[in-house]
């Protein structure tokens, strides 16, 4: 099997042993992306909205600089700090993703990296 590593410096660097992204066999598939300003390295100020922009933000770089684009996104998983906030994440989600309808899990994690409200990993087909 061949893989490829993606790496973009319009989104956060890992921060442990994982790659931004890995392409292979037709599919780009996405590390979990937090609300990281990548030019500061630091969380972004604010609520799950403003948090959850941000991650879509990282995603879409992501995706650019392996060759794909949100619309090519087949599945998403959604970790929420707490699932009262999936409403006000649903609606920045949605703007995102557009007309494009990934399949998607969402689920409320105990605890996400560096105190974050919300984090996103997605697959992708690449063009």
């Amino acid at each position: 099997m061949n893989t490829k590593i993606i790496q973009t410096d319009r989104a956060p660097a890992a921060i442990g042993p994982y790659s931004q992204a890995v392409a292979a066999n037709g599919f780009l598939f996405t590390a979990g992306q937090i609300a990281i300003d990548p030019s500061t390295g630091q969380v972004v100020d604010g609520d799950v909205v403003a948090q959850s922009e941000r991650v879509l933000a990282n995603l879409r770089a992501i995706l650019e600089a392996g060759g794909s684009s949100m619309g090519d996104v087949v599945k998403t998983t959604v970790f929420l700090s707490d699932m009262a906030d999936f409403p006000r994440m649903n609606e920045v989600y949605a703007k995102a993703f557009g007309q494009a309808r990934p399949a998607r899990s969402t689920v409320q994690a105990a605890g996400l990296p560096r105190g974050v409200l919300v984090e996103i990993e997605a697959i992708a087909a690449l063009r």
